[in-house]
């Protein structure tokens, strides 16, 4: 009798340390895909303005004099007054559906409407005016991972709404492969679910020529001269702007797969893919030739420009499925055969931004850093700051002012001192300024 007690007693002990070794509960904030079909022939009468309202989502920034555009993912522009940058004061909000670039050449604002490029009248800020609309010139795009594609036949736009859903689930404690997420802080999540914010990786563009406003390295949208290059995610697309108020299709320039950036520099397009660096010569902006691509492993990756140097991001954790995380700086000096000069590691590196010999890199919800790179090849010995307390998406240079954008807001800082930034003043998302 004895025996069999101790038996059930052995059994019931192994069960229960079984059920409590085996048996866990995790939190997984997973992605969930709705199809929506839009009437293109609707989207077209919602552009116009409407009260300022909270940034809730934003995405890509743009400069232009002393106002600010921040796109709202999706929704829209802020249209910002910041002449007084330590009290920046929301003008409006311009609601565009399928937002998600933004340029400006003298007081026209270009951005995209899924597939219509729109022409808006910012004379008034206060009262953005649509003046022209480009129909049907992008096929197709890609919104926090959610993919849109043109019905031209149904007048439709076939979209995906992205939710995000958050659960608990029971697993077996001693299964380590999550193939659709990673751990973070004892959260699981969506690989996917913090890639970057809408279609689309910053740094400062060149200085502006003529009343050209100024935009981030995440941007899809560049203007040259009498030019507005797009890029999608397989063309390089031309718009002829000679009249700002009235752009025309002009010309499309197919680019194969998994195309990201544009960066214009002095006569040369710099275009980020998920493959490689494209250097095209520029010098006769109605057409664009192809020069070379500088190959590197599958990753996201946003480039800028300074003096004969591309310094181009890699990242993990995003859409591109990339395996690293580092800075590269490559030798352009012969634009033709763009050479490797060096490496360095980083953590997550996301946009990034020239005041030479300043570089502000984004590195995420990892914050900000700073380096001096008058030496090339020990970048990673002259770090200068690194600011943790900051969600940085993309950066903004403009010599003693810093603009900076992340998940969490958009801030200014006094750049004056880069190794000791002074913030002048953020707006959070969630709160009307």
């Amino acid at each position: 009798m004895k025996v069999k007690l101790l038996h059930l007693l052995i059994f019931f002990a192994a069960t229960t340390f079984w059920s409590c070794n085996d048996q866990c509960k995790e939190t997984r904030v997973t992605r969930r895909f709705n199809n929506v079909t839009r009437s293109l022939m609707e989207l077209r009468t919602q552009v116009g303005k409407q009260s300022p309202r909270a940034m809730e989502h934003p995405g890509k920034m743009y400069v232009k004099g002393d106002y600010l555009f921040v796109n709202e993912v999706k929704e829209g522009i802020h249209v910002i007054n910041n002449k007084d940058r330590s009290h920046p004061e929301s003008v409006t909000f311009i609601k565009i559906p399928g937002n998600g670039d933004i340029a400006v050449r003298d007081n026209i604002l270009y951005a995209d409407s899924f597939s219509d490029l729109v022409a808006i009248d910012i004379s008034d800020p206060s009262n953005p005016i649509e003046l022209n609309r480009v129909k049907n010139v992008f096929k197709s795009g890609t919104f926090d991972g959610g993919f849109w594609t043109l019905n031209e036949s149904t007048g439709a736009i076939n979209d995906q709404d992205v939710e995000l859903v958050t659960e608990i689930v029971e697993v077996n404690c001693e299964e380590d492969i999550v193939p659709t997420s990673w751990w973070e802080g004892g959260w699981f999540v969506d690989k996917a679910v913090f890639s970057s914010f809408s279609s689309g990786a910053s740094s400062s563009a060149p200085k502006a020529a003529g009343s050209n406003g100024q935009a981030g390295s995440m941007s899809r949208f560049a203007l040259h001269q009498n030019f507005l290059y797009t890029v999608g995610q397989n063309d390089l697309h031309l718009f002829n702007i000679a009249t700002p108020s009235k752009p025309t299709d002009f010309a499309v320039v197919n680019m194969g797969w998994g195309i990201e950036t544009i960066f214009p520099y002095e006569d040369k397009l710099f275009i980020g893919s998920s493959t490689g660096m494209f250097i095209y010569d520029n010098s006769n902006p109605a057409a664009p030739k192809q020069l070379s691509v500088f190959q590197h492993g599958r990753a996201c990756d946003p480039v800028v420009v300074h003096d004969d140097i591309a310094y181009v991001t890699l990242r993990t954790g995003t859409a591109c499925q990339g395996t690293q995380n580092q800075l590269d700086l490559v030798d352009i000096s012969n634009p033709a055969a763009p050479q490797l000069i060096k490496s360095y590691q980083m953590e997550n590196p996301h946009g990034l931004s020239i005041d030479f010999p300043a570089l502000y890199l984004c590195e995420g919800e990892l914050g900000l850093k700073v380096f001096d790179i008058k030496d090339k090849f020990n970048v990673d010995k002259n770090q200068l700051a690194n600011f943790k307390d900051i969600d940085a998406y993309d950066v903004i240079s403009m010599g003693k002012t810093l603009l900076l954008i992340g998940k969490d807001g958009f801030y200014q800082y006094d750049a004056s001192n880069p190794r000791d930034l002074r913030l002048l003043s953020k707006i959070p998302v969630g709160k009307a300024i």
